[in-house]
């Protein structure tokens, strides 16, 4: 068994094209395919992992789960169906459109809660480029990924105001008094092109 912290490209590789085998077999015969049992075994550990789907336009799916309450390789499973046929966001992924989609995977690191004494240290206490996000407030709670910020040119104030709205919240309530952020990190996989090389998306140095 390996774990997050060991993630080759190698290991993305498999995981990548696992989650297109995954979503192609699902969306054309309605049926979940049964991994392989090294594959099952190589991905046992527990972890957060979020599967995104793109096209030309942009984002067609995400989907995922923060926390490692699940085996890696359940997760990948779940998550690649739900992303493709449960994003409220978008209609369900068609077959036909498999050949326009890129896969990208990202295992989280798990998070950890950010401490401080008063709000405006939150702002230097997280890094773009390297962190991801989670905000919650009583029973309201959003994630953001580490790649978004990046590609919206976000610094780090839009990043906690943008993850705030995600949660359904004000933008300004990460100055609020019994707000919680949690920051974690994410290993990023993806194909170049629909069906195509995969590659590990390195944020930053």
């Amino acid at each position: 068994m390996k774990d997050y912290k060991k993630i080759s490209l190698e290991d993305g590789y498999h995981l990548v094209k696992t989650a297109r085998r995954i979503v192609t077999d699902f969306l054309i015969n309605g049926k979940r395919i049964v991994t392989e049992k090294k594959f099952q075994e190589d991905f046992s550990f527990k972890a957060g992992v979020f599967v995104t789907l793109n096209n030309q336009q942009g984002l067609r799916g995400c989907i995922g789960y923060p926390l490692p309450e699940k085996k890696l390789s359940d997760a990948l499973d779940d998550a690649a169906i739900a992303a493709a046929t449960e994003d409220p966001r978008f209609s369900p992924l068609r077959p036909e459109e498999l050949d326009f989609i890129t896969f990208e995977i990202t295992i989280l690191t798990p998070p950890v809660k950010i401490e401080v004494n008063e709000p405006k240290e939150f702002l230097s206490k997280i890094k773009v480029g390297k962190d991801g996000l989670i905000v919650k407030y009583r029973y309201n709670s959003g994630l953001l990924l580490p790649q978004v910020p990046i590609e919206y040119g976000w610094n780090e104030k839009e990043f906690l105001e943008h993850t705030c709205e995600k949660a359904g919240l004000p933008k300004d309530y990460w100055t609020k008094d019994g707000i919680e952020i949690k920051k974690f990190e994410g290993i990023i996989f993806k194909e170049k092109s629909p069906n195509g090389e995969v590659i590990q998306e390195k944020l930053s140095d």
